[in-house]
């Protein structure tokens, strides 16, 4: 597997005051029967894919705009986007950079105004936090607080992240041009050194589900969170498939390939057991 930065810890702070919703909604329990796989990677025998069928097989898919809740009740129509995204490292930066500059303001609701010929600074897009990570500026709009890439509802190319629609604009994956922890969600990558009794070593790498423990203590206190959602398990297409550009870019193609294997292999037996509870397909809840 080709080396790739791990995904860095996105926290909340604890215990953050927030507006409940009105109504509940549908969300799984975090701990539940889940389905491992394990096999060595095909390109590094020093590391082991550690993978959740169980995720990774569910028919979760984003459903921005299309009954998101959002993370923080006061921001509604803002997805998951209203924290700053954390950059990985000075690379991950300075590619978004690149496209950053190919954005205008037919593309990108915020862009700030600038001279003719002129271009957009860093400084309007990116932020030093309190740990001194480096994190994409928050900006507020009609009382709802997002990403300064997120465009609103009304405007007039589309709401959502100015970053992906460059994407999808030029026919290329999202995972291109926005920060790697945006392209990531909710695929959760882990690392660990693992000890064999025989004293020999071996890397795992962990890929599943980013759930709300992946965002630190806060987690718990997000409003709404889409992986365990009910209404975000209606996908036509598994996980595994639907994001098969964002886990080649985690595992490497070979290892993907190793993964279809062992994820068809678990879809043919379908056990109830071995079902994500949030997919329509786990029965009366």
């Amino acid at each position: 597997m080709a080396e790739q930065p791990q995904q860095p810890p996105t926290r909340l702070p604890t215990h953050r005051q927030s507006v409940p919703y009105a109504g509940a909604v549908p969300e799984v329990d975090l701990d539940f029967a889940r389905t491992w796989v394990e096999f060595v990677n095909p390109d590094d025998d020093t590391e082991v894919l550690r993978c959740d069928l169980t995720w990774l097989t569910s028919t979760w898919t984003c459903i921005f705009g299309r009954g998101c809740a959002g993370i923080d009740a006061d921001s509604p129509d803002m997805g998951c986007c209203t924290l700053g995204a954390h950059f990985t490292d000075k690379d991950d930066e300075d590619r978004v950079a690149a496209y950053v500059a190919d954005l205008d303001a037919e593309t990108w609701q915020l862009r700030p105004s600038v001279k003719p010929g002129g271009k957009v600074r860093r400084k309007d897009w990116v932020v030093t936090d309190d740990e001194g990570a480096r994190v994409t500026r928050t900006v507020e709009v009609d009382g709802q607080t997002a990403c300064v890439f997120q465009n609103r509802p009304g405007f007039a190319a589309g709401a959502g992240c100015a970053l992906h629609g460059l994407a999808l604009q030029r026919g290329v994956e999202p995972l291109t041009t926005k920060p790697d922890v945006c392209w990531q969600l909710p695929i959760r990558r882990t690392f660990r050194e693992v000890e064999r009794p025989d004293g020999t070593a071996y890397t795992e790498v962990g890929i599943g589900e980013y759930d709300r423990r992946g965002w630190g203590p806060g987690g718990h206190d997000l409003d709404w969170y889409c992986s365990g959602a009910t209404e975000a398990h209606g996908g036509s297409t598994a996980v595994y498939r639907s994001n098969a550009a964002e886990l080649v870019e985690l595992m490497g193609q070979a290892a993907y390939d190793e993964l279809v294997r062992h994820c068809e292999a678990h879809e043919r037996r379908r056990l109830p057991v071995l079902l994500h509870p949030a997919d329509p397909s786990h029965g009366p809840r």
